[in-house]
């Protein structure tokens, strides 16, 4: 077996750098990638204080002022709306905008204190 040497030990070290560094970047997710598709979040799916929250792209038809996204707190939409600022309301946080529809999922758990979320009426 051949001795460590000074030269061994530092390449050895450099392609486990290299190696760790490129699976960091494969596995890391940008603060741009927040705004992947068009301005839309990433999506989630979390259990949050007992309750489902779930967040998504969405299409078709519905009451989307989220921009295409929707937010769902166990299998209910939670109308949600981003804000000129890029700010997030609910209509159960209304006048409490957070910076993420997560955020707002999360605000509306906190707000509900247990109670379902009803569906909110489509005019």
């Amino acid at each position: 077996m051949p001795e460590l040497s000074r030269r061994r030990a530092l390449g050895a070290a450099a392609a486990l750098a290299a190696g760790t560094a490129a699976a960091q970047a494969l596995t890391a997710t940008p603060a741009s990638a927040a705004d992947h598709q068009h301005g839309s979040p990433a999506p989630f799916d979390e259990v949050y204080k007992g309750r489902r929250i779930e967040g998504r792209p969405v299409s078709g038809g519905g009451h989307h002022h989220g921009g295409g996204y929707g937010v769902f707190i166990d299998g209910v939409e939670l109308h949600v709306m981003r804000n000129a600022d890029g700010s997030w309301i609910s209509v159960v946080s209304h006048y409490d905008p957070v910076a993420t529809p997560r955020a707002a999922a999360r605000a509306a758990v906190d707000e509900l204190q247990g109670a379902r979320l009803l569906p909110f009426p489509a005019n």
